[in-house]
């Protein structure tokens, strides 16, 4: 099996081994007929990939695969990286052989897989945070059905006192006992 002098360059020197304690995205991939396991992880700044690494446990080709993945995608954009493909990684290091080119999709594939997590994550944590900064926004008065807007403390239309129950923050009756929405009890000191 004859491997270019970048396929052994990668293997014998690989770039951005390890893993990113704190990282914005985690893709991990494998290929149960040949064994190799790949792990990308991903820093992400300003939507550019600040740091990229990787773990590998396989052969040569796909220790040599991902190292390529890992430079290729260095300080490239979000939408950059995700146009590298097994095509364009094993063109980078001078063509793989034929039974080698698995390898190129998983390195590409994990990488993606990171991306995608990232993507989740961000998505997850501006729902989170949509959630919590807006939730008071979307409640009507649990009396009339009144739409409330902001954080009011006293309902327009059926002219209530409200405040936030302490379990589930939406607004209930001040001095109420029991919140009509999620059935806490009040304690009172």
């Amino acid at each position: 099996m004859i491997y270019s002098e970048k396929v052994m360059d990668h293997f014998q020197n690989p770039r951005n081994v390890g893993t990113i304690k704190d990282a914005d995205g985690i893709g991990k991939v494998g290929n149960p007929v040949c064994g190799d396991v790949m792990a990308f992880y991903i820093k992400v700044k300003d939507n550019r990939l600040a740091d990229v690494k990787f773990q590998t446990f396989g052969c040569g080709a796909a220790i040599a695969v991902s190292s390529m993945v890992s430079e290729m995608a260095m300080g490239n954009t979000i939408e950059e990286a995700l146009k590298i493909t097994n095509k364009s990684v094993a063109k980078e290091l001078g063509g793989l052989p034929k039974n080698k080119l698995h390898c190129s999709n998983l390195g590409a594939d994990a990488l993606h897989k990171a991306i995608e997590d990232y993507k989740e994550r961000k998505k997850s944590a501006k729902e989170d945070i949509t959630k919590k900064s807006g939730e008071s926004d979307k409640f009507n008065c649990p009396y009339c059905e009144g739409p409330l807007e902001g954080l009011e403390d006293f309902c327009k239309k059926c002219q209530i006192e409200l405040e936030k129950c302490p379990e589930c923050g939406k607004p209930i009756k001040k001095d109420e006992e029991k919140c009509p929405h999620c059935g806490a009890t009040k304690v009172r000191a």
